[in-house]
Order: C-alpha cells, then structure tokens, then sequence
C-alpha cells in the first residue's frame, strides 16, 4: 500500500510500462542509460515513473529499431513531443520510414521468388549464374531471365564487353528485334524485301556491336535459347524468329558477297 501511495496519480512504474509495451524492464533500463528514454520523475523510493507520453516516446524508439537503426540513429532523430505539429512531424516521419522498409522488403521478396524461379528452370547448380540473377534483378534489369540461356563463355564475354548501361541496352535492343522478326515473319514480309532487308541490317548491327570483333561469339548469339532444357515457350519463340533472321541475313550477306557465319564457326572450331 505504500509503494502505491508513493506513486503519484498519472505515472507508472517501470515494470508497468514494460508489460504496456511488451518490453523488458531491462530494456527500459538499456534506454534510460543511452539517454534514449529517461523516467519523467523518480519516487520516493527511487523507483521509475513513466508517463503516456514516455509510451508515445517508446513507440517512437520501438518503431525505428524494428526498421533497423542503431541506437545513435535512434537518438538523432528523436524530437521533442510537445505539440500537435511536433508530433505529427514524427509520425510523419516514421510513416514515411515504414513505407520505406516495406517497398525495401517488398523488393527483397520479389527477387527471392524470381531467382526460385530461374533456379528450378535452370535444373542444374551454377552459383556463377545465380550470382549475375542477382545482380540484374536489383539493376532492375527486365532481361534477368535471359541469363540461364547463355553459356559461360557468353556471360564472360558479356561481363567483359558491357558495363550496366550498355548491358541493358543491348538486351533491349536483342528482344525488341526478336519480337520484329517474329512480326515480320506473321506478316509474311518477304527476306529479299526492303523492309526485311532493312531489318537485317539492324540485326547484323546489333551482333557486331556484340561481338565487337570476335567473329567466334556468332553462332551463340544466334543459337541462343537453342541449348538444351530450354523451356518450350522460348524455344518456340526462338524458332520463330531465328528462322526468319536466317533468311534475311541469307539475303544480306549473298547481297555482300560475305559469310561470316562461316568464319565465326572456323574460329570458334580453332579456338
């Protein structure tokens, strides 16, 4: 009953607060010695006494930890909570922090389920593979899937050859005239055409700027989505387009007098 009177009206004790709060007394202490949380007064017997306001201040302290910040983080953000904006600001603040970890989490989560994804299409284990998933998925590249299709010596030369920006660019450029080829051919526009002729030419293009030089790299950028345990979806739509582009550039390269196809495969042959 004394202990009772010698607390007064509107404060609670430590071990009040911390079953309040779902804490340990000891946190409260922990809090207390970091300057973080201080009881708003002491009893007559050198007890804790915390206030409503020290749990609006917990929340806060609570709120930050789960978001992952140090105590020192913890410590500099804190404001004072004496008015209406001042605290609004804070819980602006921590909504706004909130928000954060979630789209943070959200996106961890999203990468998870896809690189589970390549891992079980790929149907064999190569950390090297999954290592570059990884890093495409948070470039945010949308091409990330095309990665279990190249071989090593395509993935090094492509490591060697592109930087982020090029990387991506290219892989851009490679779908968006796979999926030309594939219209082409659904609109029956003729190889030796202009518009077919035109398309070679941009195709031929983008495989120099590919293999920048190295003639040996053709037949795996042509036979890409060719190799064994493709998935049939890509593989259909591979055969699709790679028998149009073949005819094009059957046409193109006749017109020029050259085969470099031909060469590529003598040197990928010596090599």
């Amino acid at each position: 009953m004394d202990k009772q009177k010698a607390i007064p009206k509107g404060y609670m004790t430590v071990g009040e607060i911390a079953g309040k709060m779902d804490v340990t007394v000891r946190t409260l202490q922990h809090y207390d010695r970091e300057g973080l949380l201080s009881p708003s007064a002491m009893s007559e017997g050198g007890r804790r006494l915390y206030t409503d306001k020290d749990i609006v201040k917990l929340h806060q302290i609570l709120s930050l930890k789960h978001l992952g910040f140090s105590l020192d983080d913890i410590k500099n953000r804190l404001i004072p909570l004496d008015t209406p904006a001042e605290i609004a600001d804070i819980l602006t603040e921590q909504a706004s922090a909130v928000r954060q970890k979630i789209e943070s989490l959200s996106e961890s989560l999203r990468e998870l389920e896809m690189l589970r994804g390549e891992v079980l299409q790929m149907q064999s284990v190569d950390f090297k593979k999954y290592a570059d998933i990884i890093v495409n998925l948070q470039m945010k590249n949308d091409f990330y899937w095309l990665i279990k299709y190249f071989d090593d010596q395509t993935l090094d030369h492509l490591r060697r050859r592109f930087d982020k920006d090029s990387g991506i660019a290219f892989l851009d450029t490679f779908m968006q005239l796979q999926d030309e080829a594939i219209r082409l051919q659904s609109a029956g526009v003729p190889a030796d055409s202009e518009e077919g002729q035109n398309f070679a030419k941009a195709y031929w293009n983008m495989i120099t700027d590919f293999t920048d030089g190295d003639m040996s790299m053709l037949p795996r950028l042509i036979e890409l989505g060719q190799f064994q345990n493709t998935d049939h979806k890509w593989k259909e739509f591979q055969d699709i387009a790679n028998g149009y582009i073949e005819q094009v550039l059957g046409v193109y390269f006749s017109r020029l007098g050259v085969d470099p196809f031909q060469e590529g495969t003598r040197r990928e042959q010596n090599d």
